[in-house]
Parts: structure tokens; C-alpha cells; sequence
């Protein structure tokens, strides 16, 4: 592996972590150091929404605070399918995602998503950019 390839992967590792942190902490505009403007995100084995990026990035803010403040995502392995041109990649990231809810009575529960992310990353001019997300759920708990 040269060293551009290690670089591109640390790249790319770090907009992942970017991603988690942005959704765990609500910092929905650090999203914008993750996607492209013209990204396709999918939610919806999750539940959620399908739909360009400003849409979901709103959709977010609007409906992950229903989880509380309480949200810490953890990406796991890293699959890294690059391109002849080196310009584009395709990455599956285990991810787990427990969230706390309110229990209805007072309390609180947490409920859990695990599955893959599979992201379409392409080199832009600020860097490695997600162009499309799905999010595919394995299993889920607490819901």
C-alpha cells in the first residue's frame, strides 16, 4: 500500500468520525465536512427519511433531539474499495449507535442500532467527501 493510499484512508477514517461526532453532539453544520452538496443519504431501514443531503441534514436536527443529548455512535471496521482512478471509494463502516429515550414514565431507556454504513466517498477539492449513505440496519434493541 503506498503512502497516498494510507492517506486517503485516514482521510476518509477521520470525515467517519466526523460524521458520528456531528450526529452524537447535534453539531449539524460539521456535516458539511462530511458530504458532498449534491449527497443522497438513506435512513430509511432505520425508519427514517431518503432524500438529498440539506433535506436529511434538516430532518436530523428536527428529529434525532427526540433521543435526548444522550447519543455516542461507535464506528467499528472499515472496508476500502477504491477506484482505478483513485478519485473514489467505496466503504462499508460497522457502526453501533445506542440512544437514550424517554421511557414514558419519568425515565429513561435505551434503545440500539446496529448495521453497516455504506458510504460512496469521492475526492473533492476540500477533501474526501460522502456522495451517498445508506445506512443498512442488522439488528436493533430497545424499540
Amino acid at each position: 500500500m503506498d503512502i497516498q493510499t494510507l492517506a486517503d484512508r485516514a482521510e476518509i477514517a477521520d470525515a467517519l468520525t466526523r460524521y458520528t461526532l456531528a450526529v452524537d453532539t447535534g453539531d449539524w453544520d460539521s456535516l458539511d465536512t462530511v458530504f458532498t452538496p449534491d449527497a443522497v443519504i438513506d435512513y430509511s431501514e432505520s425508519g427514517g427519511t431518503v432524500d438529498a443531503y440539506a433535506q436529511v441534514k434538516a430532518w436530523l436536527a428536527e428529529m434525532l433531539p427526540a433521543f435526548s443529548s444522550k447519543r455516542l455512535h461507535t464506528i467499528g471496521q472499515i472496508s476500502y474499495a477504491f477506484a482505478d482512478s483513485g478519485d473514489e471509494a467505496e466503504i462499508v463502516a460497522y457502526f453501533d449507535n445506542p440512544m437514550v429515550i424517554s421511557d414514558g414514565s419519568g425515565g429513561e431507556r435505551v434503545v440500539e442500532v446496529g448495521g453497516l454504513y455504506r458510504h460512496t466517498f469521492v475526492r473533492t477539492s476540500d477533501g474526501w467527501r460522502s456522495r451517498k449513505l445508506h445506512e443498512q440496519v442488522v439488528w436493533t434493541r430497545g424499540f
